[in-house]
This record gives C-alpha cells, sequence and structure tokens, in this order.
C-alpha cells in the first residue's frame, strides 16, 4: 500500500472512532449544564404539545387515553336514567366534561413552564435516570395544586350548563352514604377537574415516550444528544 492511500485509511479510521464516541456517551459524560438544558427543551417541547393536542376541538373528547367518563355512579345508575328518558342527557353531560376539560387545560401551560425553567440540576438527574413516570411525577408535584385551583372556576361554567350536572351536584350534597363516595366525585366540576389534570399529565408522558424513543427526531441537537445518552 502505498503512502498516499495508507494515510487517507488511518483517517478514516480516525474519523470513524471519533463518530463512535461521539455516538457512545453515557449520561455521566453529559457536563450539568447539557444535562439540565436538553431536559428542559425536551420538557418545554413535550408540554406545549401535550396542552395544544388537549386544548384543541374535542381534544379530550376525541382522545381514548384522556376522555372523560361519567363519574361512576352516574355510570351504575345509567339502565335506571335511561329508562326515564335521560339516556340523552346523560350522552350531553359527557359532552360538556370533555369541553371542560378542553377548556381548562391552556391555562396550564404558563404554570408548566414556570416549573420547566425553575427546575433545579438535581430535579434534572432524577428526571433523566428516573423511570418512565419521572417527567409525569415531576409535574404533578409541581403544578397540580395551583392546576386544580385555576381549573376548577373554568369546568364548574362549562359543567353548569347541563342540568343533569347541577341535578347531580344536589343530590351529592344530600346523600347520606357521602362517605362513601370519592372526594372527587362529590361535584362534576371536582370530578372533570381531577380527570382533566390526569389527561394533562398523561399526554406529557406520552410526549417524553416519543421523545425517549427518537430523541434524534425532537427537532433539538440538545435534546438528542442528552436523551440519545440514556439509550
Amino acid at each position: 500500500m502505498s503512502a498516499v492511500p495508507a494515510i487517507r485509511a488511518a483517517a478514516l479510521v480516525s474519523l470513524g472512532l471519533v463518530a463512535a464516541s461521539a455516538f457512545a456517551l453515557s449520561l455521566s459524560d453529559l457536563s450539568n449544564a447539557d444535562a439540565s438544558g436538553g431536559l428542559k427543551a425536551a420538557l418545554e417541547k413535550g408540554s406545549t404539545l401535550a396542552v395544544a393536542k388537549l386544548g384543541a376541538e374535542n381534544g379530550f373528547l376525541n382522545n381514548e387515553k384522556v376522555r372523560i367518563q361519567l363519574p361512576k355512579i352516574l355510570e351504575q345508575a345509567r339502565p335506571l336514567l335511561q329508562m326515564t328518558g335521560k339516556g340523552q342527557k346523560l350522552d350531553e353531560l359527557v359532552v360538556q366534561m370533555n369541553h371542560a376539560a378542553e377548556a381548562a387545560v391552556p391555562m396550564a401551560k404558563p404554570l408548566l413552564l414556570d416549573a420547566v425553567k425553575s427546575m433545579s440540576i438535581t430535579d434534572a438527574k432524577n428526571i433523566l435516570t428516573g423511570g418512565e413516570t419521572s417527567v409525569t411525577d415531576f409535574f404533578r408535584d409541581k403544578t397540580s395544586a395551583k392546576l386544580a385551583v385555576q381549573f376548577l372556576p373554568i369546568v364548574k361554567k362549562v359543567t353548569d350548563r347541563s342540568k343533569l350536572s347541577t341535578q347531580y351536584n344536589s343530590t351529592m350534597a344530600l346523600a347520606p352514604t357521602m362517605g362513601l363516595i370519592q372526594e372527587d366525585q362529590k361535584t362534576v366540576e371536582g370530578y372533570v377537574t381531577k380527570r382533566a389534570l390526569d389527561g394533562l399529565y398523561t399526554m406529557i408522558g406520552e410526549e417524553e415516550k416519543a421523545i425517549r424513543a427518537d430523541p434524534l427526531g425532537a427537532g433539538s441537537k440538545l435534546i438528542g444528544k442528552v436523551f440519545g445518552a440514556m439509550k
């Protein structure tokens, strides 16, 4: 082999080794700045997409993963209510509940983004090394209490349009078996608020899974670098 081809071959081998090492990064190889920055970019992207999908028309109603069904006690009473001509009212209530959640969810975006901005290095490392629900757990811990307060009046404004909702609330207020009813099912608005939050965190989790599965497809070199190191 002449000198020139030999030099070219050596150069190609060197480039191959550099490329291999770049794709063989592990989480321990990342700087705190990269780990934190990549994760923040991913969470901003995921939470924004989740809010956009759920806040769109029929965002809850047409999504089987987050569609809000009737409170258990109403579902159990469905046969009787259908016999008394209220079956259509039940269907209307389901639509109203899902539209109520849809109306409330856009309010979550500022709080979710604030949570991301305030994330510490420790938070970032815990999420990156945590399980599949680590992002959901982070957002739920940081935002659920405040979002419940913000969601409730918006949800109530929509669900109050249904007479069945008002009747349900009145009945639950007088029910002697109140202790047997779950706390979040004592009012329709409380029930929908809880399910809206559950749906929001579920969709954020779905977006996280998509980024973990294809980090390079997330559209950010830093996201690809950080989540690629976890594969």
